[in-house]
């Protein structure tokens, strides 16, 4: 794979797309980054390339099916769709893509799939050097379905789905229905990944906005806790559900000193 390019993937039987910035895998590791519920390639803007710059690291970021420019998905998706990402679809892309050690970047399902991936021992997770974690759910909260079920009124009713359109074209009706109906599900109450998080021994940083709409710090407790490896966290004042918008600079900062320190030195070297 060359150091600058966009383009498309298959994983999970599915076409996605995806954009690499920086160096190759051979040449350094690779932040990759899994998006929100919500969001694609397009919705990081330019965050990836900056930590890249700021790291040295390659940073690849893909659309998970139904979402931007990938493949459209069936509705409504199964209540295990986190679990489905986690252990069949990104550790197909870690192959194709030729990824062998890397750091997963997750904003809120983004990151609870990387939660998942770690604890799940999958063949890829060899590479696995960390986890740097936006917002992540670890049990269903009744803010977050609160917050999810308001936004269906601005969905319906509002400018929202033309805000999201220009991120995800004709997957527009998919990605915002996708997430938002399996997260209403009655039967999605009881998702709980806690139990999961003994099997995680890569260190851990959390970012984690104080006013979050979507989740609370009882999330951050419950990861920290429960976890086997080394687990820190940042809590932003004045800061939602998307840190790496809200207070850019300072996340980019936080993922530069997680990988600085957890890197093992590989940054620059043959790998």
């Amino acid at each position: 794979m060359s150091h600058t390019q966009s383009g498309y993937i298959r994983a999970g039987g599915a076409r996605l797309e995806f954009t690499w910035t920086g160096p190759g895998p051979d040449s350094a590791p690779t932040l990759v980054f899994l998006h929100e519920g919500l969001g694609c390639v397009s919705t990081w803007r330019d965050f990836p390339e900056r930590v890249a710059s700021r790291t040295g690291f390659g940073a690849l970021v893909y659309s998970r099916q139904g979402y931007g420019k990938s493949d459209p998905v069936t509705l409504p998706r199964a209540t295990d769709f986190m679990n489905y990402e986690a252990c069949t679809v990104l550790p197909e892309l870690l192959r194709e893509a030729g990824v062998r050690r890397y750091v997963l970047v997750g904003h809120s399902d983004g990151a609870s799939i990387a939660l998942i991936f770690a604890a799940a021992g999958v063949p890829a997770i060899e590479g696995l050097q960390g986890l740097c974690l936006e917002a992540p759910h670890a049990f269903v909260e009744d803010v977050t379905v609160q917050s999810i079920a308001a936004i269906g009124d601005a969905f319906r009713n509002g400018g929202l789905r033309k805000r999201l359109r220009r991120h995800h074209g004709s997957n527009v009706d998919g990605a915002f229905l996708g997430w938002n109906q399996v997260w209403l599900d009655p039967l999605f109450r009881d998702w709980n990944i806690v139990d999961l998080l003994k099997d995680i021994t890569v260190p851990i940083h959390i970012v984690q906005g104080r006013d979050d709409e979507y989740g609370t710090l009882a999330q951050v407790a419950a990861i920290k806790r429960g976890v086997a490896g080394p687990c820190d966290s940042t809590v932003l004042d004045g800061c939602g559900h998307s840190p790496h918008r809200d207070q850019a600079e300072t996340v980019l900062e936080v993922i530069a000193h997680f990988v600085e320190t957890y890197s093992d030195g590989l940054v620059g070297e043959s790998l």
